[in-house]
């Protein structure tokens, strides 16, 4: 594997390319590196909807991150990233006011887990689809976090490998953009 360049290099965007022939893979470009990753099950979309299963074609900037850290110590990385606790929840029903953004347990509205039993969100960045400016239905929860086995699809997330994921960390700071073409 090619590295990116030097360790304390910033890269200022990320792209994720559709891989070809899947509508659910894609390889992102760090620098120079390509790693195969995830996306949506429904591919990409120029217009994202709540619950589609497309991941947003867009540049978003990385805004901060979650961390497992009863998996995982703390990464390389200037990024901002929250310890993940039980009561953690990302609220995805899109006419309450909370509406993509963290929420605490106990929420009945509908809502994702961020210590989840599986490992995807181990690692899990957030990115700026409908947070900084909000609209109803638009999507929620738009992450870049780890893979499932087998590079299954995301509900419309970016996921990659755990040790792709540390490897691209320390080149990552807040505002990165991760731009899906």
């Amino acid at each position: 594997m090619r590295r990116i360049t030097s360790p304390k290099q910033s890269v200022k965007t990320i792209v994720v390319r559709p891989a070809p022939g899947r509508k659910a893979r894609a390889i992102v470009q760090v620098g120079p590196l390509r790693i195969p990753a995830a996306i949506g099950r429904s591919g990409r979309t120029s217009r994202k909807r709540e619950g589609d299963g497309a991941t947003p074609i867009a540049a978003m900037k990385v805004l901060s991150g979650f961390l497992r850290g009863d998996r995982l110590g703390q990464p390389k990385t200037a990024l901002p990233l929250k310890r993940t606790r039980p009561s953690m929840l990302w609220c995805d029903a899109s006419g309450h006011p909370s509406y993509n953004r963290l929420v605490q347990a106990p929420f009945a509205p509908s809502h994702e887990e961020m210590q989840r039993k599986d490992e995807l969100y181990d690692l899990c960045l957030v990115l700026d689809w409908n947070v900084t400016s909000r609209r109803r239905n638009a999507g929620s929860a738009i992450f870049f976090h780890l893979i499932r086995p087998g590079y299954e699809p995301t509900a419309g997330c970016v996921a990659v490998s755990r040790p792709d994921m540390l490897r691209i960390l320390p080149h990552m700071r807040r505002g990165t953009v991760v731009r899906v073409l």
